[in-house]
């Protein structure tokens, strides 16, 4: 059994809720005094551990380098660290309390796969007015449909300190990424050694749950807005997606749209969801490994097993600086570009719900403390065999600030194949942050418009 370390005193007075993952309450007033307290505003730990390995919280990391270009990858701040040690299968015994069972499985089926440990800095950070937004839902959000939608929540994680599985959930689908960004990305599919870019795209996302000057009062319901447009390969360039995710995802659903080149028009595409294969990665992941996991919460029951400290990709952005070719290796990512760090994790286990269907019949997902981001997560087939291991590497964006999951991506422990997407390596559109998209931007006939 791995070790589970000592949950935090709003996880403590969670009791049963905790092990059903089903009920369901606000806070209490003393529960969201802790936030300015005990915890971070976000719901986090913000002493340090007892051995000193994390650090106590201290505000986060928000000092822009003025010689950084929007538009280009942001610097490493902590480019001159070396690696504190290595852990690789090897060794692996000694720290496997700290480690995925994934990440496990990786470092027993590659020799040459290591984990470089650097020192733990806790760089995540919110907006002032992101935090007083989270101060008022931490008493007023609350969790409906069974915990498949929420109700009650603007501008901030909706449970700071939560008592479900599926209010850890929902903080990692409402976790702070900005307001509005564009980015241009690129997905690669590594196999057999072999490297073949699948799709370069832009992605224009823009959020109407994250809007400093809206109000819960004005806010359409929606948290998420993305408007995809690739522009390669050549035969797929000009294809488009649009899509909006809810906050309620039982009344009013997922909405999606598909512009391809050959039809000439717009049509629902309903199927960008769940377990349908991602062609943008050529079906190597499925829609909702997105970000390590996105999209509806209905097809699993979600139980919050507690919180641990474990080694994760994090302050990452050494990865998006390096040349793609010296990254991507036959069989993993080239350890030399990859930070792993020591930080405390929310563990959430997912299995299939009565009557539902997945092709990943239990997923285990590891939430950052300091984010609510899931950074790693291990996936099991229908014959209870570990599959993939998924991956968020957090990188660092003090213009923000936060920390972004650029790129993510999934190991096939099976098969032998991963895949990187969302990768800004030589971008020239590295996660900008705009001041807003007007809301026509997000509409049926601009992306017919942009296809073409």
């Amino acid at each position: 059994m791995k070790l589970r370390i000592g949950l935090t005193l709003a996880a403590s007075l969670c009791g049963v809720a905790i092990l059903t993952g089903l009920a369901s309450s606000r806070a209490t007033a003393q529960e969201a005094a802790s936030l300015k307290t005990t915890l971070t505003p976000v719901g986090a730990e913000r002493a340090g551990n007892k051995d000193g390995t994390i650090p106590a919280w201290d505000g986060g990391y928000t000092k822009v380098d003025p010689s950084w270009q929007a538009g280009t990858p942001r610097p490493d701040p902590f480019a001159s660290e070396k690696p504190q040690f290595s852990i690789t299968g090897g060794n692996s015994a000694k720290y496997a309390d700290k480690l995925s069972e994934g990440v496990l499985s990786l470092l027993k089926k590659y020799p040459d796969f290591r984990m470089d440990i650097y020192p733990t800095h806790r760089t995540a950070a919110t907006p002032d007015w992101v935090q007083d937004n989270i101060a008022k839902n931490v008493t007023r959000a609350k969790a409906a449909n069974g915990g498949l939608s929420v109700e009650s929540a603007y501008g901030g994680i909706p449970f700071p300190i939560p008592k479900t599985g599926f209010e850890a959930m929902w903080n990692h689908l409402l976790a702070w990424k900005g307001e509005a960004s564009q980015e241009k990305i690129r997905t690669y599919v590594v196999n057999d050694g072999q490297v073949v870019m699948t799709a370069e795209t832009i992605l224009d996302n823009f959020s109407p749950y994250y809007q400093k000057s809206g109000t819960i009062e004005a806010f359409n319901g929606d948290y998420f807005w993305v408007r995809l447009v690739q522009t390669a390969p050549a035969y797929k360039a000009g294809e488009a997606i649009l899509a909006y995710d809810p906050l309620d995802f039982v009344n009013k659903g997922r909405q999606t749209w598909q512009y391809l080149t050959g039809q000439r028009r717009v049509r629902k595409a309903p199927s960008i969801a769940y377990d349908t294969p991602d062609f943008i990665t050529s079906g190597v992941a499925n829609w909702d490994e997105s970000y390590v996991f996105s999209g509806a919460l209905d097809r699993y029951d979600w139980k919050l097993v507690g919180k641990r400290e474990m080694y994760i990709p994090y302050n990452a952005n050494k990865f998006a600086l390096a040349k793609i070719e010296d990254i991507l290796k036959p069989g993993f990512l080239n350890p030399d570009d990859v930070r792993w760090e020591l930080h405390r994790v929310w563990e959430v286990e997912a299995t299939l719900a009565p009557g539902k269907r997945n092709v990943i019949a239990k997923r285990r997902l590891f939430l950052d403390e300091d984010t609510w981001i899931v950074a790693l997560g291990d996936e099991w087939d229908a014959n209870g065999q570990i599959w993939k291991e998924t991956f968020g590497l957090l990188t660092l964006a003090p213009d923000m600030p936060g920390l972004i999951p650029r790129p993510w991506g999934t190991y096939n422990l099976q098969s032998g194949a991963y895949l990187i997407n969302g990768a800004l390596n030589g971008s020239d559109i590295a996660y900008k942050f705009v001041p807003s998209w007007p809301d026509k931007h997000f509409t049926q006939g601009a992306l017919a418009g942009e296809g073409q």
